[in-house]
């Protein structure tokens, strides 16, 4: 299928997954706002070479310094790192939107971006089975905080086994406290 022939709501690419309207409409913009930077490039250019060149004046230009926060948005726009910077200030935030009880048992670990997962380790298995079933409330909560469809799903983990630990005592081949009969 070439792209003449292909629907106008999928990405050309190995997966061919369509294009939600969200995410359309965000690279629509991208991509105007990047024609309109050029248009005013090449407008500036031309002025600048009728007055001879790069004078410093009142009125503020490109050349300006920008505060650290204005800087930081801006590059957070131009590289597309919304939805994971999103995520990561939902991880910082993470008492304030589940409660200080569930906080204090239950951490987040990763997202991933691609299957839009949200990982989350629990101390005890008795947590980990209550944030299974806060899960749809969570997930509902953390959309309307990021965006529809930033997380889809919350996959919760248990505590970890007992760690392992090699001494002089140890028959070789055996996998720890839990391989006692065989």
């Amino acid at each position: 299928m070439t792209d003449q022939q292909r629907p106008a709501g999928q990405e050309t690419g190995a997966q061919d997954k369509p294009v939600s309207g969200v995410d359309l409409a965000r690279v629509a913009l991208r991509a105007a706002k990047e024609q309109a930077r050029a248009r005013g490039a090449a407008a500036q250019q031309k002025k600048q070479a009728r007055r001879g060149g790069l004078r410093s004046g009142a009125r503020a230009d490109g050349r300006d310094p920008l505060p650290l926060g204005a800087a930081i948005s801006r590059l957070i726009t131009e590289r597309g790192w919304e939805a994971p910077a999103a995520v990561g200030g939902v991880m910082g935030r993470w008492p304030q939107l589940v409660g200080d009880d569930v906080a204090l048992h239950c951490q987040p670990q990763r997202y991933d971006e691609e299957e839009r997962v949200l990982t989350v380790q629990c101390d005890s298995t008795a947590w980990a089975t209550q944030l299974r079933l806060l899960a749809p409330t969570l997930v509902a909560r953390l959309n309307a905080d990021l965006g529809h469809g930033t997380v889809k799903l919350i996959k919760v983990l248990g505590p970890g086994g007992p760690v392992r630990s090699y001494g002089r005592l140890r028959a070789p081949g055996s996998r720890g406290p839990g391989d006692t009969y065989g």
